[in-house]
């Protein structure tokens, strides 16, 4: 067996566009960025689209900006379906040499064989019936018109090769069997294609979730019969759910592009993701891309399945959103907010709930009482404790005359606060001002304090708010 041990690091990550962006293959994507990026090597981008019928413009588009937003940048771009032509060559060398042939068996008659070799214990791999028909044979089904799939001679040999992070690992090809190839001299199935792009790419290192571990000894025994020199191989443990399944739908978001749009910072996805399964040890916590890419190595990949807390991904968010100037973070948010909102009060609604946002998605639950002319009032939630009606009344009477007297120049939490608590601390219960005060202002149960939010509203909305909750009888 030939190991490519060249110098020269070339790594890829190969997404079929047959979905979106998975965060499995995301993390896939940023361990070989990183890898490459350590080693001074090449990143690249192959984009695996020979299944026309499941292939979509729209996913490899959002596999491209997944990325793109991600910060993980490719040196080489390829697509599979621009290399028919490549493909073609190997497969009539494969057939040429007797390492392949055509199988005219059908979809019936290979499920009704898995079956009985099931049911008769046997391991359920094709039976290798059309591996030795003659010319004559071969052409009389073509002339039937039978449609012939192209399968790979697989000889009987035990397959061992040394993973990076798990060690030597065996496989005995006779579970495998003749395994299929190609639909037709231009249809190339997946093992097959993913051999000649990396031998032709030159690529030097594999580095792939460990679903990818059963095509290993398949892509092998290709690599062998072609003569091409073997790849290292690294498989990363699968991402899991808190219940340690694969990660799946009904664990929540699983593409890049739906933590985009809820509000989950690229930087606060980079670093999160590249602690799935690897660890550099220590207690920091925070990493640039730079930093990981100068701490990342292979060996500290651990083989165990690595859990997806989305309360530590939160966690990472809350203080990567900290971290942001007031009007980057403001722009941030705006995507969230009514598309004819004032920057300015943008930046104010903001400036008081980014020291709660653990994604942007949540400024707009928080905030929209600022965009709104008219709140609708709980009566109950209007009064503090076991305040009456008139009682709440009577507070909402007196804050209108306080306040009507402040001056627009005054009107800063400071001022406000210097006023409004002494008269609070007057009450006994500084929750009987304070408390309506809040809920008028902002119509909720749990919000910022009411100094802050009234110097963010303004003296004018201020008093309207306190007006229409005066008049809710």
């Amino acid at each position: 067996m030939k190991i490519n041990l060249t110098e020269n690091i070339r790594v890829r990550i190969a997404p079929s566009p047959t979905g979106y962006l998975h965060i499995g293959t995301a993390r896939s994507a940023l361990f070989n960025y990183l890898f490459a990026r350590k080693q001074g090597g090449k990143f690249i981008l192959r984009i695996e689209d020979t299944d026309l019928e499941r292939s979509d413009p729209k996913f490899e588009k959002d596999i491209i900006d997944g990325l793109t937003w991600l910060g993980i940048e490719w040196d080489e771009f390829y697509r599979q379906s621009e290399r028919l032509e490549t493909y073609a060559k190997y497969l009539e060398k494969l057939l040429n040499d007797g390492m392949a042939y055509r199988c005219f068996c059908s979809e019936e008659e290979l499920e009704k064989e898995r079956q009985e070799r099931m049911s008769g214990g046997l391991p359920p791999v094709y039976s290798g019936k059309c591996r030795n028909l003659s010319e004559q044979e071969i052409k009389k089904n073509l002339a039937e018109g039978k449609k012939p799939i192209i399968r790979f001679k697989s000889p009987e040999k035990k397959i061992i090769f040394h993973d990076l992070i798990r060690g030597a690992v065996e496989f005995d090809s006779a579970l495998i069997g003749d395994f299929s190839i190609a639909k037709d001299l231009v249809t190339p199935l997946y093992n097959f294609a993913v051999v000649i792009d990396d031998f032709e790419m030159k690529i030097s290192h594999v580095i792939r979730g460990e679903d990818h571990i059963s095509n290993t000894p398949k892509q092998i025994l290709l690599q062998e019969a072609l003569n091409f020199s073997q790849p290292r191989y690294a498989h990363l443990p699968l991402i899991l759910g808190p219940d340690r399944s694969k990660l799946s739908k009904r664990h929540g978001s699983t593409s890049a592009a739906e933590y985009k749009q809820q509000g989950y910072l690229p930087e606060a996805m980079v670093n999160f993701m590249a602690f799935l399964g690897w660890n550099p040890g220590g207690e920091k916590e925070i990493y640039s891309m730079g930093e990981l890419i100068k701490n990342f190595s292979l060996e500290k990949v651990q083989k165990g399945g690595a859990i997806f807390n989305t309360q530590r991904l939160d966690y990472l968010n809350g203080v990567y959103i900290r971290q942001k100037p007031l009007d980057e973070l403001a722009g941030l948010c705006q995507p969230y907010l009514p598309p004819e909102a004032d920057k300015q009060i943008i930046k104010k609604a903001v400036s008081l709930y980014h020291e709660r946002l653990k994604k942007l998605s949540e400024i707009t639950e928080l905030t929209d009482f600022f965009f709104e002319d008219a709140l609708k009032y709980d009566k109950e939630l209007l009064k503090w404790k076991d305040m009456t009606d008139g009682e709440v009344k009577e507070v909402l009477e007196k804050l209108d005359k306080i306040l009507c007297d402040i001056s627009e120049g005054d009107w800063r939490k400071e001022h406000l606060g210097e006023i409004l608590i002494k008269e609070a601390e007057g009450t006994g219960d500084k929750g009987k001002l304070l408390w309506p005060l809040r809920v008028a202002l902002t119509g909720k149960k749990a919000s910022a304090g009411p100094l802050e939010v009234a110097e963010a509203l303004g003296k004018e909305k201020s008093l309207a708010r306190i007006k229409q909750a005066r008049e809710v009888g």
